[in-house]
């Protein structure tokens, strides 16, 4: 016999607000190295390449984690919220030994390594968490979540601006947030009835994601995405203190600016998410890296141009470049094995993180070679590849299983 479809639970949307809450509060480690790294910088004599790592090792730990999530297929197998929960804890006490016991370069990066290796644990689990509570829906509720994400990774910038402290006080705060973040989910969020029950160990797994041709098309736009989002949130803040500098304002006002444009996102994230819902996932994710794509084409010719005309510009980049990334994952869980559906979710992050080591870099090197005016350029190919990717899963069968048949 025929199982009924699972319905909607009217306890949807306080799960939503609470995984939400829980991805805002965790995910704000990701950063908090890099909004202080001017102080860490002055204090340990940091170069722009000692700068840069402090950003890299963090993504190089979140790759090796998702690489050993996936490969182990964890999300699947263990408990979502135990995972989500554990993997934050984890992350705070790593980053609170940077503020406790790191001294110079060499320790402060091994900490921001584990700390984006135990991320690993939040980001994708959160996702699949969310996505047993919608069915209908998903689209905008994965906007939420990924929304949250952003405000957190944002949410450094803000307590670097406003508090009073020194910056080890600063990584101090945001440890305890992530506290709270695993918590909220630990204790007040269970799966909802769209959850698979777990699945077996299958290691072959994480080839046979890629064998699903919508799913592989999903993760083309998203690594396409990818390719230009870390770069632009590791080096806008860096970009904006520069040119605001050689304007002679306020450093204050750089750090307060580099939260609102990438806090914008969230903004782009939950419209994002309203829209594909309504009108389609392959046009909505289409648009915004179009919109994000040019943006990384006037943004550097606008270093040293009025503070109002700059952050505007900054702002709709900031709001688009990451508007689309909810959407890829929704993809995802519309299009991949349903008993696997974490395991897919950390093959994406996994490959995507591991290219955003590279851009991130290349933006660097330019930025040295030929100066702001110049650097952000080498990101445009990257939307144009997932646009790409995305016309071409539009013109597919597959499309007519994702947002209820709104290619």
């Amino acid at each position: 016999m025929v199982e009924p479809p699972a319905a909607e639970s009217p306890r949807r949307f306080r799960a939503l607000a609470l995984i939400a809450a829980g991805e805002l509060l965790a995910m704000s480690l990701w950063f908090s190295g890099s909004a202080v790294a001017p102080a860490i910088s002055t204090e340990w004599g940091l170069g722009a390449t000692g700068i840069a790592w402090l950003t890299l090792s963090v993504q190089l730990g979140f790759v090796l984690g998702t690489l050993v999530s996936a490969t182990a297929n964890l999300a699947d197998v263990l408990s979502t919220r135990g995972l989500f929960a554990a993997s934050a804890f984890l992350g705070a006490a790593s980053n609170a030994a940077l503020a406790l016991a790191a001294h110079g370069p060499t320790s402060g990066m091994a900490l921001r390594f584990l700390t984006g290796f135990f991320l690993a644990g939040v980001y994708p689990p959160g996702m699949k968490l969310m996505a047993t509570w919608f069915s209908r829906g998903r689209g905008a509720a994965l906007g939420l979540l990924i929304g949250g994400i952003t405000l957190g990774k944002a949410f450094p910038y803000l307590v670097n601006a406003i508090g009073r402290g020194g910056w080890r006080a600063h990584v101090l705060v945001v440890s305890a947030m992530a506290l709270v973040g695993g918590a909220l989910v630990l204790f007040f969020v269970g799966e909802g009835p769209f959850a698979s029950p777990s699945a077996p160990f299958d290691i072959g797994q994480v080839v046979k994601v890629f064998r699903n041709r919508g799913v592989r098309l999903a993760d083309f736009g998203y690594f396409g995405h990818m390719w230009e989002l870390y770069a632009m949130w590791t080096w806008v803040p860096v970009f904006l203190r520069a040119s605001l500098a050689a304007r002679g304002e306020s450093p204050r006002l750089a750090e307060s600016s580099s939260f609102i444009v990438i806090g914008s996102g969230a903004v782009g994230c939950v419209a994002a998410g309203l829209l594909a819902d309504r009108y389609g996932r392959t046009a909505i994710t289409s648009g915004a890296l179009a919109i994000s794509g040019l943006c990384c084409l006037v943004i550097g010719p606008l270093f040293g141009a009025p503070p109002a005309v700059l952050l505007a510009v900054a702002a709709i980049w900031g709001a688009s470049v990451v508007a689309d990334s909810a959407q890829f994952s929704a993809c995802v869980t519309e299009l991949a094995d349903r008993r696997y559906i974490g395991t897919a979710l950390t093959v994406q992050t996994c490959i995507g993180f591991l290219l955003t080591m590279l851009s991130i870099e290349m933006v660097s090197r330019l930025a040295l070679a030929a100066g702001w005016r110049w650097a952000f350029a080498v990101l445009a190919p990257g939307p144009a590849f997932g646009i790409a990717a995305m016309l071409r899963l539009r013109r597919l069968p597959e499309a007519a299983r994702i947002a209820g048949g709104r290619r």
